[in-house]
Formats: C-alpha cells, sequence, structure tokens
C-alpha cells in the first residue's frame, strides 16, 4: 500500500469516528448539580443522605424577597394583598410542596376539639394594622424569617420538591416572574435565591460562555497560527486536529452519560490551547526541514521521528496532570480530570495520525530558505542564549530572591470557601443572595440530628429541655437567625393549647402536662412544618435553621465551639446529636483540598522524575528539569498569596493542571537534547543547537496558551476567570524559566564529557 493511499484510508476511518462522536455530541446536556459538589464517599455523605430521606433535604427551597415601596411598610393592605395573591398563586404550582408566606402564617388556637388558625395579618381589615404589626413583633419566627426588622421586605419561602431538575425548575421560576410582573412588582423590587435559582442561572450562563471563550481561542490562536507560520496550512490543519480532538473527547464524555457542569465545560477551552503543542512542534520541525531544501517525505518523516518520542512524553505529563484530580472526591473535578486526560491522549493520536495525514496529501509548500534569508527566529534565540548565559549570575540571584518573597506570600494562603464561591462580589445573583443575608435570616443551612437515648423518645422532658439549652446556644453565640426543632412544635401546641398567647409559648413545666400535650399533637402531626422535624413515631427528630453565610473558616472555627459546648452541655444518656446538612458537607470538602493537591503534584513530579531518569540515567537532570517548572508555580501561590485568593475547590486544580501543561515544553526541549547529543559531542553546543530548534516551538506553544487560558478571565464565575489568570500567569513565568534557567542549569549540573563543557567562552563571542 502506497503512503497516499494509507492517508486517504486513515482519513476515511478518522472520519467515522468522528461522525459516530458526533453523534454522542448531538446528544451533550448542560447540569448544574450542587449536590455533586459533595464529597463522594464520604461517610458524612452517607448519613446526610439517610437524613434527608427521614426529613427532606435543607436546600430544596426558594426564596422570594419583595420590598415594599419606598417610604412604606409591608403592613400596606395593597401590599399585602399582592403579596397574599402570589402566595396561592405559588402554592398552586407544580413541584411546590409547601409555601410559607407572612399572609397565610398562623396563630393556631384549639378550643374543643376544634382548631382554629387566625391569622396574624389581615389584609381585608385597615383598622387592625396597629394590632396586626405588634403581634407579628412579638411573636418568635416571623420577624428576621418572614419579616424583614425593619418592616420594608417581606419572603415568600417555598419548598420545592427534592432534587427537582432544570426544565421544571426553569418553568416554575419563569411562572414566578411572570406573576411577579403581573402584579406589579418591579425586577428591582423582588429578589430570588436558592438552589433552584443557581442552578437554572449557573447552567444558562455556562452555554453562553462556553460559545463565548471557544470564539474568543479560535480567533486568538487564528491569528498567533497566522503570525508564526504565514501559510493557510499552518493554521488550518491545527484548527482541525485540535477541534477534531475535542469532538473524540466530548463524545466520549456523552457516551458515558457525564453532562457539562461547572467544571467539564473547561474542558473544551483546556483542549483546544493545551492541544496545540504538539501540532505546533510537528508543523514548526516540518516547516524548518522544508526550508532547508529536504524532500516533503524526508522531512516528514525526520519530523516524526524527532518529535513523537518528545511529543508522546509531553501528552502522557499533561494528562496525568488532570488524571491526577481523580484523587479528588467531588465529582464534576474527577470528571473534567479523566475525561480532558483522556482527551489529551486522543490529541496526541490525532497529531500523529490525522495531521501527518493531511501534510502527506497536500502539496509542498513554497517556503523561503532561512539560511538564505538569515532566518531570524535563528538570530533573535541565538542572541537570547548568548545573553542568558552572559549573565547567568544575574538570573540564578533574581530567580533565588523572586522564589523567597513567592514562598513568604504563599504562606499567607488560607483554605476558605462559601457558597457562592464562584460568582464575583457584583453578580447579580450574589447581590440577591447578599438581600437575604442582610435583611433575613441568611441563605447558609444549619442542620443538627436528634437522637434520643435509648428507651426514650423526642418528646421525652429532659430530651426537650436539652434541645432548649442547644436552641439557645445556636441564636445567642453560633449565629443563628432562625431555628426550628421539635421544641419549637411543642411550645406551639402549648400555645394553642391556651388560647395562642404568646406568653404560654414555653416548655411545658411537669411530665403530666408534657403527657396532656403529646397526645394532643396528633392533631397538628400533618402539618408540613411538624412532619418536617419529628418522625411519626418520635423516635428522631431535626434541629434545623438558617444563617448568614460566614465562609468555611469562621464556619469550622462555630463547628470546634459547638462540638465542645455539646461535650460538655449534653448527656449521652439523653440525647445525642450529630452536625449534617448540606452546607457541612460543602465545607468538608475543605478538609480533602491540600491532601489531593498534594497528592496530585506528587504523582506529577514522579512522573516528571521517572522520565528524565529514563531518558538521562541522571539524577542531576532530575533537578535540572524540576526547578524550573515549580519555580513558576511557587510563584503563583506568591501572587495568590499577596492577593488574597484563598484556596478553594475551583482554585485547587490549578496548580497540578498548571504544573502537567507547563512541563511539557521541558520535555520537547531535553528530548530534542537527547537526540542531539547523539550527533553533538559538546554538551554546550548541544544545548545550543537544542535552544535555536526548539525555541521557536516554545514560545509560541506558550504564547497559543497564556492567550488561550486568558479569556477565561471575562468568566462570571470567579473559579473559571482564577484557572485562566492564575494557569496563565503559571506558563508565562514557565516560559521565561524555559528559556532563562532551564539552559543554564544544565550546563552547570549535567556531566555529560566535561570536557567539551569547559570552553564556552570563545562560542559565546561568536
Amino acid at each position: 500500500m502506497t503512503i497516499r493511499k494509507a492517508s486517504y484510508l486513515t482519513l476515511l476511518l478518522l472520519a467515522l469516528l468522528s461522525a459516530v462522536s458526533g453523534y454522542f455530541v448531538a446528544q451533550l446536556r448542560f447540569n448544574y448539580d450542587f449536590n455533586d459538589f459533595y464529597p463522594a464517599g464520604d461517610p458524612d455523605l452517607d448519613y446526610y443522605q439517610q437524613y434527608s430521606a427521614r426529613f427532606g433535604n435543607d436546600n430544596d427551597y426558594v426564596l422570594l424577597g419583595l420590598e415594599a415601596a419606598p417610604g412604606r411598610t409591608v403592613f400596606e393592605p395593597e401590599f399585602l394583598t399582592r403579596v397574599d395573591s402570589l402566595t396561592r398563586f405559588i402554592q398552586g404550582r407544580p413541584h411546590v410542596v409547601h409555601v410559607s408566606s407572612p399572609t397565610n402564617a398562623t396563630n393556631p388556637v384549639v378550643e374543643g376539639f376544634g382548631v382554629f388558625n387566625v391569622p396574624y395579618l389581615h389584609p381585608a381589615e385597615p383598622a387592625r394594622r396597629a394590632a396586626d404589626s405588634a403581634l407579628v413583633y412579638r411573636t418568635p419566627g416571623l420577624v428576621g424569617n418572614l419579616i424583614a426588622r425593619d418592616a420594608r421586605a417581606v419572603t415568600i419561602l417555598f419548598q420545592t420538591s427534592p432534587n427537582i431538575t432544570k426544565p421544571p425548575g426553569d418553568s416554575l421560576l419563569s411562572a414566578v416572574r411572570t406573576e411577579l410582573a403581573r402584579q406589579g412588582f418591579a425586577p428591582d423590587t423582588y429578589h430570588l435565591a436558592g438552589k433552584l435559582v443557581a442552578q437554572s442561572i449557573f447552567v444558562d450562563r455556562l452555554q453562553w460562555e462556553l460559545v463565548v471563550f471557544m470564539s474568543l481561542s479560535v480567533l486568538l490562536v487564528t491569528g498567533l497560527l497566522w503570525l508564526t507560520f504565514r501559510t493557510w496550512w499552518g493554521v488550518v490543519l491545527p484548527l482541525v486536529v485540535v477541534l477534531g480532538a475535542i469532538l473524540w473527547g466530548l463524545g466520549l464524555m456523552s457516551a458515558c452519560g457525564v453532562s457539562i457542569d461547572l467544571m467539564t465545560a473547561l474542558l473544551p477551552i483546556m483542549l483546544f490551547v493545551v492541544g496545540m503543542s504538539d501540532t505546533i512542534h510537528i508543523i514548526t520541525r516540518y516547516n524548518t526541514e522544508l526550508g532547508y531544501g529536504t524532500a516533503k517525505k524526508q522531512a516528514l518523516l525526520i519530523t516524526l521521528k524527532e518529535s513523537g518520542f518528545g511529543s508522546g512524553l509531553s501528552a502522557l505529563t499533561t494528562s496525568i496532570g488532570f488524571f491526577t484530580l481523580m484523587t479528588s472526591s467531588i465529582r464534576p473535578i474527577y470528571n473534567f480530570g479523566l475525561f480532558t486526560g483522556i482527551a489529551v491522549l486522543l490529541t496526541f493520536a490525532l497529531s500523529f495520525t490525522l495531521l501527518p495525514a493531511m501534510l502527506m496529501l497536500l502539496r509542498k509548500p513554497e517556503l523561503r530558505i532561512p539560511r538564505a534569508e538569515g532566518h531570524s527566529w535563528d538570530g533573535v534565540l541565538g542572541r537570547m542564549f548568548r545573553v542568558v548565559l552572559a549573565r547567568r549570575r544575574l538570573v540564578v540571584g533574581l530567580s533565588a530572591l523572586i522564589l523567597i518573597g513567592s514562598v513568604a506570600s504563599a504562606s499567607r494562603i488560607r483554605i476558605n470557601s462559601a457558597l457562592l464561591d464562584d460568582l464575583s462580589k457584583n453578580d447579580p445573583v450574589k447581590l440577591d443572595f447578599g438581600f437575604f443575608e442582610k435583611n433575613f435570616a441568611g441563605v447558609r443551612p444549619f442542620e443538627l440530628a436528634l437522637q434520643p437515648a435509648a428507651g426514650r423518645t423526642i418528646y421525652d422532658l429532659q430530651v426537650l429541655r436539652e434541645t432548649e439549652e442547644i436552641e439557645g446556644y445556636l441564636q445567642k453565640t453560633y449565629g443563628l437567625n432562625f431555628v426550628a426543632s421539635p421544641v419549637t412544635l411543642i411550645k406551639s401546641v402549648r400555645k394553642a393549647l391556651n388560647g395562642g398567647l404568646l406568653a404560654e409559648y414555653r416548655l411545658p413545666g411537669s411530665e403530666a402536662e408534657l403527657a396532656r400535650l403529646v397526645r394532643r399533637v396528633k392533631l397538628f402531626r400533618n402539618k408540613p412544618e411538624f412532619r418536617a422535624l419529628v418522625l411519626p413515631d418520635a423516635s428522631a427528630g431535626r434541629l434545623t435553621g438558617r444563617m448568614p453565610d460566614v465562609g468555611s473558616i469562621r464556619a469550622d472555627a462555630l463547628n470546634v465551639d459547638l462540638r465542645r459546648f455539646l461535650r460538655q452541655h449534653t448527656d449521652p444518656q439523653v440525647l445525642q446529636t450529630r452536625l449534617t446538612g448540606s452546607a457541612n458537607l460543602i465545607d468538608k470538602n475543605n478538609e480533602n483540598l491540600t491532601l489531593n493537591m498534594i497528592t496530585g503534584m506528587s504523582i506529577d513530579i514522579v512522573m516528571v522524575t521517572l522520565i528524565v531518569l529514563f531518558l538521562f540515567r541522571s539524577l542531576r537532570m532530575t533537578v535540572v528539569v524540576l526547578i524550573p517548572n515549580l519555580v513558576p508555580i511557587l510563584i503563583v501561590a506568591g501572587v495568590m498569596g499577596l492577593a488574597g485568593v484563598s484556596m478553594k475547590v475551583s482554585t485547587s486544580i490549578i496548580f497540578t493542571i498548571a504544573f502537567g501543561i507547563a512541563v511539557d515544553d521541558t520535555i520537547h526541549f531535553i528530548s530534542k537534547l537527547k537526540l542531539t547529543l547523539l550527533q553533538e559531542p559538546s554538551l554546550f553546543k548541544a544545548v545550543r543547537k537544542t535552544y535555536l530548534m526548539a525555541g521557536k516551538a516554545v514560545v509560541v506553544t506558550s504564547l497559543i496558551l497564556v492567550g488561550g487560558f486568558s479569556t477565561l478571565i471575562f468568566s462570571s464565575f470567579d473559579g473559571t476567570f482564577y484557572v485562566g489568570l492564575l494557569i496563565g500567569l503559571t506558563l508565562l513565568f514557565g516560559v521565561v524559566a524555559e528559556l532563562t534557567l532551564l539552559p543554564i542549569l544544565i550546563l552547570y549540573f549535567y556531566k555529560h564529557k566535561p570536557k567539551e563543557i569547559r570552553q564556552p567562552v570563545p562560542v559565546l563571542r561568536g
């Protein structure tokens, strides 16, 4: 079979595989599931899943905040009438389980065998406005929960079906917004918050940003490729290869049933810029050989021979950088690492099948002969090489100073996260969440499981008294602005049985009185708020609440103090407790961030060490290769510390990814050096020749990588912004280290024919 026929067959086979991938990509869906960010396999997650099966999820709700007109309060009859109409509308929507609103809040009163629910507010009776507002401010659980402290806003809280997906969720939110407009509420007078809101907006933004960033990356990379190669095929062929790899990667992801989420949305952009490396190294080397007059077939064979080994190793190190993310217990990060790592290897496969096949079928391009025209790249790189070696003490000294400062600054990095970490502080969604933080109880849920000791029930008087003591601590010291528990139920029933008087809102003073109350609880057991706090057989209970999102560092400190309080003030022979809930699980991720990052970096370093030992069988050379790639990582860590950027889920992936990508050029450099040393006895001449041969590809690929990642800084997600900024900075510092530190370190440390490297000065002057 001729080479041309083999090329046609290769293209046909790859086209068929691409068609299959395209079929699966067409079925790919966007998704954002808050629950995916829980630590998979964690015992606390297993416990919370059992807990939520009994009591419901703590984040299946939407908060709707409504502001009164300027200069007016929420007790105006006209405002309350609209709120009541909106409450009734929401209650009738599909997927709405329960609605809590100031207009449907009632004060139950038991008379005889009947229960009468007396509303706190009477919009149709203006004369009762003063009495109603006074009662509201005296009643626990209303002000700060349903009505703002300054009486300028109210909240309607509607509980939704468990884990509602985006389509029905979007339909519900759209219906609510339409009704708000019909009721005369302007967009700036209402606020929506909750998991359902974040899920809807995040997915819409993911779709938009994926299109925008891919478009920007294609334009930027196309421009850089044109400036580099000045040929149409030097632009089109790399784009075809990389876009093909993206198609394959997304197709595989879809075939495995994985959706595009906040992390996997980075795969196309990440692969687009990272995947260019191999194609640029191949085309640069191919171009060079053609420019020296080599025949097309021979030039391609030389290129594949010289680039194949280095590209294979660099693809391996880059993919390992992504595969190490699979050590994370967070499913989106795991998926991102797995499929991006596979896609990197697919890019390598396409670079050495699709690209050579297309080059073989194209006519030999007409190129300028580099030597005849003084090859500008050789001139620039040659001068740079001489300057670097002439000022090697300055380069090393300056690098050491920067490194020391970076390490000192990096020590200031703290692990901290919040529920809406990925949104900037001025984002409209975050501002809406902030509205509830400022005016109401907050948006961070709190959950404490209550388990009576053997032989007791949740309605045991001692159990209730200990629960009440815990409630007091949580409200006064911990920071809960709203709390509900079985104590709330018993107090409410006692009040209802005593004419609804607020003075009767307290625990009974004796077991006999409690027994009478418990018998009457069955009158209310069908109310949703009762079912959500106590199991029907009273074998377990739930203490739930809300507070401002204080961040994981503050939350961890509060939880340490809470556990100490529980150990000192709770008798395990009476009541046992366990902290749980979605916020607690998200905070737990921080415990694994540092370990995952260290594990990932360690795997990367070990793999690079093995590769260098395989190539050079020299521990000194291993140090030489690691230093220029670790220095940029430490510098960026210093930048994070200096800028006050916290370590969190989104930023924890930066270092392993950046190291895996940055080491690519070093692998290409040393693999070319290895080949050059077989022909060039002088280490100095071999390093210089390698510098000139690999320098152009190193600079071009680094520019494309930095430029591609820089497009991510326009993201509305802080996590994506920092991935783009910090990885871009790492690669920028990395190319500087590659062109300055690396040749100095090789010449100083690597002992290869010492007699040849003692005479570099005459060559420097040439």
